[in-house]
């Protein structure tokens, strides 16, 4: 059977009502959203109206994910590699340790994590089971880490990478050309009952286009029989709702 897994991420006080919005479409679709959530946004300070609504949307059913703690340029990336792509064991604990405080502090305490750009180094992976996380998703695949369970999935969404890019030098059509990949992809995944892991930005949100089309894939998953979980259950088949 296939799954749906929604997640948001990257939102801050000035983008919480376009959040807001979103996940009130998903609500009445019946589709719980995955909150990636980086406590380092806010320069040690979390916002109060965001964790207060995340409080919120867990009530509801959302999960929290742990999504790093700052994701600017500093000592903790190499280059132009992401926060934990090269972390050793060693600093990766230390950093997941001093990410973890700040959500515990909050009342938002999770044991699910999501690198930023989707990549963990194998020092990472190895903190997060030493340290009790249940889950972590990489840009292929959902993996368990208290027990065997791991899915190939990748992420889809309006980032481009690697050779999928649009054809077009136009900026309409370019931008046109994602959202139907967006769609298209989800399709195909749901079709193969596949896990269909859609990530939607802040940033996204901005524009009307994306939007549409995210709902759009939404749709086409959810009439395609895909079953909405969160990145709590990946790996299993719940009960559909009635």
């Amino acid at each position: 059977m296939a799954r749906l897994i929604v997640s948001l991420s990257g939102l801050t006080d000035d983008s919480l009502p376009r959040g807001a919005a979103f996940a009130a479409a998903l609500d009445a679709r019946g589709v719980p959203l995955s909150q990636l959530y980086r406590p380092g946004a806010w320069t040690g300070q979390a916002d109060p109206p965001l964790v207060d609504w995340l409080r919120g949307r867990r009530g509801r059913g959302d999960a929290i994910v742990l999504h790093g703690f700052d994701h600017s340029a500093g000592p903790a990336r190499v280059g132009r590699r992401a926060e934990f792509a090269a972390l050793p064991r060693h600093e990766a604990g230390l950093r997941l340790r001093a990410d973890r405080r700040p959500l515990g502090a909050v009342g938002l305490r999770t044991d699910l994590f999501v690198p930023p750009r989707w990549i963990a180094s194998t020092g990472t992976v190895d903190a997060l089971r030493e340290q009790g996380f249940t889950m972590y998703a990489d840009e292929n695949g959902v993996h368990r880490l208290d027990g065997p369970g791991s899915v190939r999935a990748r992420v889809l969404g309006f980032r481009a990478s690697g050779d999928r890019r649009p054809v077009a030098d136009d900026a309409r059509a370019a931008e046109a050309w994602r959202c139907r990949l967006l769609v298209a992809e989800t399709v195909r995944v749901a079709r193969r009952d596949g896990v269909v892991r859609i990530n939607v930005r802040a940033k996204d949100l901005r524009r009307s286009a994306r939007v549409d089309a995210a709902l759009a894939a939404i749709d086409a998953a959810l009439a395609a029989g895909a079953t909405p979980v969160t990145y709590r259950l990946p790996t299993t088949t719940p009960a559909r709702a009635a």
